[in-house]
């Protein structure tokens, strides 16, 4: 193929990732020409209220797989976190690249700590998950919605509407933001949305051209961990709905990973820990460990609601 057109959001990040695919084909494929198409999605029109309320991941890619079942991208490039754990007919999600950081980043202006900040300090998120870890940690703070891209977010941190935000480490850093983090939230007591760092490449189902093109950009132990967490989103039916975290960790041959599912309150949370060798086995045993503890019935409660 000549020309390859890259399906992607007109977000700062969203533009970081599709540029970075662009330089890594262009460098694999000397001569190929490779096209961004920038597209508005609905997760983009909509900031004004929570995922949870409009209808969770998908909200940031269906118009992009509109875009390739049309035939009028090749490739898309997505946050796979923000991919929902089921794929539309005709498209498959192909490759990740390298995982970057993918831990969730504090950020205070004052360089004040999630144990520092004083009762009733203003956090915000848009994320159930981190709601969920924060007021486990600290239910005495209050935990606000925040919606936006990063530079938004930033800027309503800076104008002193929030105390503290929490974002992406992986984000700050792919735009040069690291200088912002104040702290990692880590585990053991912060675990990350599943795929939280991997960018992942979504084509056509055996669009042969394309993926010839993309298989020297894969990386196969971020695929590993993303099949093992994105197993555990599907077995949970895991959506911005749900406080959901899931991290898989490659030791050689051997995986082992860690997960938690909650209510968004932090009052009641279920963690669990297996090991395995095959990343669907692997993710299915922690969902059903987490299930054992009670997840359907948070879940079920959370979807009625």
């Amino acid at each position: 193929m000549k020309t390859l057109r890259i399906a992607t959001r007109r977000s700062a990040l969203a533009l970081w990732q599709a540029n970075h695919v662009r330089d890594l084909l262009m460098t694999a494929h000397p001569g190929l020409d490779v096209e961004l198409v920038k597209i508005v999605t609905k997760g983009d029109r909509i900031v004004d209220r929570p995922l949870s309320e409009i209808g969770g991941k998908g909200l940031f890619l269906k118009e992009l797989e509109a875009s390739l079942l049309a035939g009028e991208t090749d490739l898309a490039v997505h946050s796979m976190k923000d991919m929902p754990a089921e794929m539309p007919d005709g498209l498959d999600l192909v490759a990740a690249l390298p995982r970057a950081n993918p831990f969730d980043a504090w950020i205070s202006n004052n360089g004040a700590t999630l144990e520092e900040l004083p009762a009733g300090a203003r956090v915000g998120t848009s994320s159930l998950r981190r709601r969920c870890q924060v007021l486990a940690a600290r239910p005495d703070l209050d935990v606000v919605e925040l919606r936006g891209n990063v530079d938004t977010r930033l800027a309503k941190l800076d104008a002193g509407e929030y105390d503290a935000i929490i974002l992406a480490c992986a984000g700050l850093e792919r735009l040069g933001l690291d200088d912002r983090v104040t702290a990692e939230l880590a585990p053991p007591h912060f675990l990350p949305a599943a795929t939280q760092g991997i960018i992942g490449l979504q084509c056509r189902t055996a669009d042969g051209p394309v993926l010839e093109a993309i298989a020297p950009l894969a990386d196969q132990g971020a695929m590993i961990q993303a099949t093992a967490e994105r197993t555990v989103m599907a077995r949970l039916e895991g959506s911005c709905q749900v406080p959901l975290a899931a991290r898989a960790v490659l030791d050689g041959g051997s995986i082992s990973m860690i997960g938690l599912v909650g209510t968004p309150d932090g009052k009641r949370i279920l963690r669990a820990a297996v090991q395995g060798t095959d990343p669907v086995a692997t993710g299915l045993a922690l969902a059903d460990e987490l299930i054992a503890q009670g997840a359907e019935a948070i879940i079920a409660d959370l979807s009625r609601h």
